[in-house]
């Protein structure tokens, strides 16, 4: 008898057999946790996207400038003043935060226009003073340091060498003039003579030959006299100008010579002194024009930091030609120096004055931004957002520029802060033309001393806004929590 086989002893058809009764609970539990993910997908999109922004939305319509609308309907409009945060700073609009800045207002003026150039002081004159005569230095009687006159006393040479020279020279010539007074007597001797033929008209001749040789001599022995009498005066060293005196180069007792170097002293004339400097030669044109017409171009020096007025003058004269090695030319400007403020070879920095343009638009030059776009402002409109405004600019001078078109006078502009904005940018205005801004400070204080309660009522409103939202999300986390697995709820088959 033949056995039929057994199902199970068959070695295909086991595996088979488990493999279709364990394929279609997993794909069903594949469908399931797919269907899921979607779910929860949708749930959080649903949550950041509406749910927050309801939120949001219901928290700056119930909190706005510090204080709690209470008994407002929920259609009621909400206040659009700027929130603030427990950190003090404000929030803009959408949220952003508020910019401080500061800012300055754009006003009509005078622009001066002015050459800047680098000079150094030099005198109007420099004099070595030199003893005339060879002698020894018998007394010294200035003080270095010291300022003097012209014609004054400096120093005495040994004068008794040249009273003695003078002494010869006047003896000399008295001699002479009396040989000369007793042939002009016996000229006149000889003319009587010959007018009665009593001698000849040689002897005549000879005799006014021998007057005139006198005559000359009298005239050399005069010129011998006043060179004697001016040696003896150079015995005595005098200022030739006025001024300053520099340190003193020969003691006294030494014997000083006319072709010694150095000399006794230097003198300095101070007052007034002049100041060189130079300007390119694209600026000539408009400094001849002014010096033309006649007038006096005001110059001004700085000491080296520019921030100290040492002196003020106006322009002297202007070189002839210009250095072809700089492109540039030599001014000269005078100045009075009644307080020694300027010293021979000090350096300065000069300012001259060549224009002054009269009812223009000045801004800081802080405020001025350069861009793609050029040279342009952020303006503060009204509303306290700023917008971008291209403009042209004329002559810059220190922190002042001028804008020649673009931008109007009473306009305000950010002069700090600008590196923080965009078009239509929130911003609060801390420091306006130099003075703090205390408004906002002062508003906050006054709301902050009135209204108390309501700013508690407001931190509790804020509180149970808060609470709502967290219980709100706890719900929906429950209402989108997965189920549980196939396998907790029913058993594998078999």
């Amino acid at each position: 008898m033949t056995e039929s086989p057994d199902p199970d002893d068959h070695p295909t058809s086991r595996p088979a057999l488990l493999m279709a009764t364990s394929t279609r609970p997993l794909f069903r539990r594949s469908w399931v946790w797919v269907l899921l993910l979607i779910l929860m997908i949708g749930g959080g999109l649903y949550y950041f996207y509406v749910y927050r922004s309801a939120a949001a939305n219901r928290m700056n319509a119930t909190v706005g400038n510090g204080s709690v609308i209470s008994g407002q309907p929920h259609d009621a409009p909400a206040n659009n003043g700027s929130k603030s945060d427990t950190s003090g700073n404000a929030g803009g609009r959408n949220g952003r935060p508020i910019a401080p800045v500061v800012a300055a207002t754009a006003r009509t003026g005078d622009m001066k226009i002015f050459l800047k150039s680098l000079g150094s002081a030099m005198p109007l004159n420099t004099v070595t003073v030199r003893s005339r005569v060879d002698g020894q230095l018998m007394r010294v009687l200035f003080r270095e340091g010291q300022v003097v006159k012209a014609g004054e006393l400096l120093a005495e040479i040994d004068p008794r060498p040249y009273a003695v020279q003078l002494t010869q020279a006047e003896g000399q010539m008295a001699r002479d003039l009396a040989l000369l007074t007793n042939a002009q007597v016996d000229l006149e001797r000889y003319r009587m003579l010959f007018q009665q033929d009593s001698i000849a008209r040689q002897q005549l001749d000879t005799q006014q030959s021998l007057v005139r040789q006198y005559e000359g001599a009298i005239k050399a022995d005069k010129g011998l006299l006043d060179n004697a009498k001016l040696q003896l005066g150079y015995s005595r060293v005098t200022a030739p100008i006025g001024g300053r005196l520099g340190l003193r180069q020969v003691d006294t007792g030494n014997i000083v010579r006319a072709s010694d170097t150095n000399g006794l002293v230097v003198i300095t004339q101070l007052q007034p002194i002049t100041v060189l400097f130079s300007i390119p030669e694209d600026n000539i044109p408009a400094v001849m024009k002014k010096m033309q017409a006649g007038e006096k171009l005001p110059v001004d020096a700085y000491d080296r930091s520019q921030k100290t007025l040492l002196a003020s003058g106006t322009l002297l004269t202007l070189d002839n030609q210009i250095d072809i090695t700089t492109g540039t030319v030599k001014l000269k400007a005078q100045f009075s120096n009644k307080d020694y403020g300027l010293f021979p070879n000090q350096f300065v920095n000069t300012k001259m004055l060549v224009e002054t343009r009269k009812g223009v638009v000045i801004v800081p030059t802080a405020s001025i931004q350069r861009g793609t776009q050029g040279t342009f402002v952020y303006a503060v409109k009204p509303d306290n957002t700023v917008t971008l405004k291209v403009v042209t600019i004329g002559t810059a001078q220190g922190d002042d520029t001028e804008v020649t078109r673009g931008l109007a006078a009473g306009e305000i502009v950010v002069t700090d802060g600008a590196d923080k904005l965009r078009e239509g940018t929130k911003v609060e205005i801390a420091v306006k033309d130099g003075v703090a801004v205390k408004a906002a400070t002062a508003k906050n204080a006054g709301g902050n001393n009135g209204h108390d309660e309501t700013n508690k009522g407001a931190d509790g409103a804020a509180e149970a806004e808060r609470g709502s939202g967290r219980r709100h999300r706890q719900k929906k986390d429950q209402d989108f929590a997965p189920p549980a697995p196939a396998s907790t709820r029913t058993a594998a088959p078999t």
